[in-house]
C-alpha cells in the first residue's frame, strides 16, 4: 500500500474485516463489490479513475456513455460507513474512508474525523421523507388511538376478541401486527442525482434491484436505491381500526409489535401470531402462504383475483379512478393456521377502500356475526367495495368458505 506505514496497514486491514462482518453493507450486491474491490490488496491504497471502477466493478464503459453509477454507490458506501462508525463501530480507534473527489479506501484515526454536516433537504427529497414521517405518524397516532380506545366499553373488545376470527390470535404467542409496505427506488435519468422516484412490483427490495440491474446493465447508474419504502393511506387507515382489537386479543400492548411486510421474514412466521394489514400485492413472505390455502389465485394483475375453481374473475378498478369519482374495489378477509401452528389473520384489499373496508368488517362484532363464522379455519370471505373516491361507501359479500 504506497505511501502507508505498517501499523496504519495493518488497522485498514482491520478496518476492512469489521465493516464486512458487521452486515453493514446489507444484502446489496452493488455495494459489496464496490467494497470489495476497493478493499483488494491490488486496489488498496491507489488512487482509481472512475472509469476503471466502473469497468471493473460494474461493466460499464464510461466513454460509451454518461453513467453516474459510479458516484452514486461511492455515495451510499461513504453512509454505509458513516453508519457503523456511528453506531456498532463508534468504538474504534480508526475508521475507514473514502476521500472526497477519490476512488480508494483509506483509513484515519477516529480522532481526527471531523463531524460531518447533513446537506440541505431538497424539495424533491421532501415527498419521500414526508411520506415515510406520516407513516411513521400514523402508527404512533395508531398506538396513542389503541390505547384510549380500550377504556371505552362500548366497543366491546372482550366480545369481538372471543370472535372466531380473533379468539386464536395471541393465545399462545406474541403477535406481529404486519402493515403492507413497498420498495421504491430513484430514476437519476443518466443525471447525478434522482429525479423521480418508481416502483416496480417485481423489485421489492435493494437486492431485487442490484439483481435487476445486473439483468439490465444498461440502466447501471440510472436506477439507485434510496434506501426507502411506502405505505398506502388504505393500509395505514385501517391499522387504526385494527390495533385496539389486537392489543386487546394479545392480552396487553406488551404482546404486540407492529413491523412492515418488508421486514417480516420466515423464521417469524413459527413463533409469532401474524395480522397482517394491507394490499394484497403487499404481502411478501406471506403470499405463498395465503394463497395456498385460497380458494382464490391471483390473476393477470394483483388487482385480479381468481375462483380457482369457477374461473370467475374479481376485478378492482380502484387503481384506474382518480378524484372524486365512483368506484369499485375487493376487500379479502382470511383467518387461517400457519407454519408450526401459528394463527394468521389477513385484512387486505386491491387497493385503498377495499383494505378500509374490510377492517371496518374485521372490527365489528355485529357485522362478523353476521357471517355465522365457525370456529374451523380456514376461513376466507371476499367482499365488493363501493366507494367514492378514496371513501369506501358499502361492501357486499361475493362468497365464503368456511
Amino acid at each position: 500500500m504506497p505511501g502507508m506505514n505498517a501499523k496504519l496497514q495493518e488497522a485498514l486491514l482491520a478496518q476492512v474485516a469489521r465493516v464486512r462482518e458487521s452486515g453493514t453493507l446489507g444484502r446489496s450486491h452493488g455495494l459489496s463489490r464496490l467494497f470489495d474491490y476497493l478493499a483488494g490488496a491490488d486496489q488498496m491504497g491507489h488512487g482509481l479513475r472512475e472509469a476503471d471502477v466502473a469497468q471493473d466493478v460494474f461493466g460499464r464503459d464510461l466513454t460509451l456513455s454518461s453513467d453516474a453509477s459510479v458516484r452514486v454507490y461511492v455515495h451510499r458506501l461513504r453512509r454505509k460507513l458513516d453508519d457503523f462508525y456511528a453506531g456498532p463501530g463508534a468504538d474504534q480507534a480508526h475508521r475507514l474512508v473514502i476521500p472526497l473527489g477519490e476512488y480508494r479506501l483509506d483509513v484515519v484515526e477516529t480522532m481526527r474525523v471531523e463531524t460531518r454536516v447533513p446537506p440541505p433537504v431538497r424539495n424533491r427529497w421532501l415527498w419521500p421523507a414526508l411520506t415515510i414521517a406520516g407513516v411513521l405518524i400514523a402508527v404512533n397516532l395508531g398506538g396513542w388511538w389503541a390505547v384510549s380506545r380500550m377504556t371505552a366499553p362500548e366497543r366491546g373488545f372482550a366480545k369481538l376478541a372471543a370472535t372466531p376470527i380473533w379468539a386464536a390470535i395471541g393465545r399462545d404467542r406474541p403477535v406481529l401486527l404486519v402493515v403492507g409496505d413497498y420498495y421504491i427506488f430513484g430514476d437519476t435519468d443518466h443525471g447525478p442525482e434522482p429525479r423521480r422516484m418508481v416502483r416496480a412490483f417485481e423489485i421489492n427490495s435493494p437486492a431485487d434491484l442490484d439483481a435487476w440491474l445486473m439483468d439490465n446493465p444498461q440502466y447501471q447508474g440510472r436506477y439507485v436505491d434510496l434506501e426507502t419504502y411506502y405505505t398506502p393511506v388504505g393500509a395505514t387507515l385501517a391499522l387504526r381500526e385494527i390495533m385496539p382489537l389486537v392489543i386487546h386479543a394479545a392480552g396487553g400492548p406488551d404482546r404486540v409489535r407492529v413491523i412492515t411486510a418488508s421486514h417480516l421474514t420466515p423464521d417469524m412466521l413459527k413463533t409469532n401470531d401474524i395480522v397482517y394489514v394491507g394490499y394484497l400485492s403487499a404481502l411478501r413472505v406471506l403470499q405463498d402462504p395465503v394463497f395456498e390455502r385460497s380458494r382464490y389465485s391471483i390473476g393477470s394483475t394483483y388487482d385480479e383475483l381468481v375462483e380457482r375453481k369457477s374461473g370467475k374473475s374479481f376485478v378492482s378498478g380502484a387503481g384506474a379512478v382518480s378524484g372524486d369519482r365512483p368506484n369499485r374495489d375487493y376487500g379479502y378477509l382470511a383467518a387461517f393456521e400457519g407454519p408450526g401452528g401459528a394463527h394468521i389473520v389477513v385484512v387486505a384489499g386491491n387497493r385503498d377502500i377495499g383494505v378500509m373496508q374490510v377492517a371496518e368488517i374485521a372490527a365489528d362484532r355485529k357485522a362478523l356475526a353476521a357471517l355465522n363464522v365457525s370456529g374451523k379455519t380456514p376461513f376466507e370471505v371476499l367482499y365488493e367495495v363501493n366507494g367514492v373516491g378514496r371513501t369506501n361507501v358499502s361492501a357486499t359479500r361475493v362468497d365464503a368458505n368456511r
